[in-house]
């Protein structure tokens, strides 16, 4: 009996509801489909193995930009440096499954410790140069700094440990193609003074840095360059753009033939030009493939829950009605007292969130719980980058600016 025989067997046997049989016919076929099975468990368990060692091996840094008094650039200098994160380079699928090389990812971080706030770029060593290299080109007034990394200053393991967390991600409420407000939309593409900006990372920062002592908000945003997982109609793999162009296509109705004689003119609601529009503007950028996820920690008896509910209400300012939002995602809390009645499954929630924002895993196993969603390099710059003076938070550390030469020309 072939191997397609013995499966149909055993198919119809299950399906007949007929257990004893099945189990008995699984013995006596084992030649057939143990060997397979342990192949297949031997080459799944190969890739995992060599794309461990390969991510365990990499070297990081952690790097904090300390920003000067004066930066009167808008967000689009920020787009500008997101251009060297946006690194492609793949390996075959060979060189992938026998030394476990994968893209590269980084980590755009906002930490408040007390109320002091402070900005962070995780970046593989090999690339520090490089990333160091574009923001001192856009922002020639700022100081980067290597530091030591802060995620293990606050600690929990179980209910019993002196400190409490919440943690959450967020994803986005439509597909990737829908942008979410950006700053064009505030206007700051303009350059406007400083007196007029309406930044929309200022409230992020003046409510980490409103933070009681002995409390910590840290805020990561993974990104890597965007990857092709969108199934087109033809069965072939495409990237967000290519979503996109589907949804206009949708929306304009360019799919749908006229019938042999008939004139077809596709007429769009004030509304359904401004989203066309906006995901016509928006796939012409460069993509990312995201994951934002944020943590509060502080002792046990200074918990406030204020302070989760305050870090889910920051994200809905880039909400834009029509397109796209961000909506709460794998929080660690739970509905009813029941499904927790000993408290055992949030204390494991709250390490796994924990272990992942430390590791700053999100694409690859163990970490790749969510799907990433796409932001482009405006959407990015919208949520992470260097604000003026619109934002005088008190705790909010700069350096002084500067100082120039004086004119060579002045009277001795």
């Amino acid at each position: 009996m072939d191997f397609v025989a013995v499966i149909s067997h055993l198919f119809s046997e299950f399906f007949s509801g007929n257990a004893t049989s099945v189990v008995r016919l699984m013995f006596h076929y084992g030649w057939y489909w143990v060997p397979p099975v342990l192949i297949v468990g031997f080459w799944n368990a190969y890739r995992l193995y060599t794309l461990f060692q390969y991510t365990s091996s990499m070297e990081w840094v952690l790097l904090e930009i300390k920003l000067p008094r004066e930066i009167l650039k808008s967000p689009l200098a920020m787009e500008v440096v997101l251009g060297a994160f946006h690194q492609t380079r793949d390996a075959t699928w060979w060189t992938q499954i026998t030394t476990g090389f994968r893209r590269a990812w980084f980590s755009l971080e906002i930490a408040s410790f007390g109320g002091s706030v402070h900005f962070f770029i995780r970046t593989p060593k090999f690339f520090r140069t490089l990333v160091e290299s574009n923001i001192y080109s856009q922002y020639p007034g700022i100081e980067i700094h290597e530091a030591p990394d802060y995620v293990y200053s606050a600690d929990y393991k179980t209910p019993d440990s002196k400190d409490n967390m919440w943690g959450g991600e967020f994803i986005l409420t439509k597909d990737d193609p829908y942008p979410i407000k950006t700053y064009v939309d505030y206007g700051l593409d303009r350059d406007p003074k400083e007196e007029f900006k309406n930044d929309p990372i200022t409230p992020i920062i003046e409510f980490l840095g409103s933070i009681k002592p002995g409390h910590q908000i840290w805020v990561q945003i993974l990104i890597q360059a965007a990857k092709k997982r969108y199934r087109k109609k033809d069965g072939s793999l495409g990237d967000w753009k290519d979503q996109g162009e589907d949804l206009i296509n949708k929306m304009m109705k360019r799919d749908e033939k006229p019938k042999e004689g008939e004139f077809k003119f596709t007429v769009l609601s004030s509304t359904e030009k401004d989203v066309t529009e906006a995901i016509a503007r928006s796939i012409n950028k460069l993509g990312f493939d995201c994951g934002i996820r944020t943590i509060y920690i502080t002792e046990k008896d200074k918990f406030e829950h204020i302070n989760f509910v305050g870090i889910i209400a920051l994200f809905k300012q880039f909400s834009s009605t029509g397109l796209n939002g961000f909506k709460p995602n794998n929080m660690t809390n739970i509905n009813y007292p029941w499904q927790d009645p000993f408290g055992f499954r949030i204390a494991r929630m709250k390490r796994k969130i924990l272990r992942a924002y430390r590791h700053r895993g999100y694409f690859y196993p163990p970490f790749k719980k969510s799907k990433p969603f796409v932001l482009n390099t405006e959407e990015l710059a919208t949520i992470y980058h260097f604000p003026g003076r619109v934002s005088e938070t008190p705790t909010f550390g700069r350096i002084e600016s500067r100082r120039g030469e004086p004119p060579s020309n002045l009277p001795l």
